[in-house]
């Protein structure tokens, strides 16, 4: 079974560039556009990792974040900053969020997919 990644922006463009390029790769991707919506798609969907935009309507992506790994059931998920937000301030405010990699936009394919696969790496050497 291939693992599962929910992608979480507000961009629609972004969201299907992503989802795409992923589901390429023989992912499971389920998407969400806001934070909330976010969350519930997590719940649904259980997955090994989210990718989650920072400057979203409503609950942004670091409080996103910290709802994630506050989560008992949710603790071992990675979760991935994928955001226009690239000063070294925005970086520290993801991984006090709880984030575990942080990749900046615009998005390099080549890049995603290499940080995906070291964050699934991760998440199934510590499982």
């Amino acid at each position: 079974m291939a693992d599962s990644i929910l992608v979480v922006d507000d961009d629609p463009d972004s969201l299907d560039i992503v989802r795409t390029f992923l589901e390429s790769r023989g992912y499971d991707v389920a998407t969400a556009t806001d934070g909330k919506a976010g969350l519930a798609r997590l719940e649904e969907v259980r997955p090994a990792l989210v990718l989650l935009d920072v400057m979203m309507p409503g609950m942004d992506g670091w409080e996103v974040a910290r709802v994630i790994k506050n989560h008992p059931d949710f603790t071992d998920t990675r979760v991935v900053m994928l955001t226009a937000r690239s000063g070294f301030s925005d970086k520290q405010e993801g991984l006090r969020a709880g984030a575990d990699d942080y990749i900046v936009k615009p998005i390099r394919l080549d890049e995603l997919a290499t940080r995906v696969e070291k964050n699934l790496e991760a998440r199934t050497s510590s499982t």
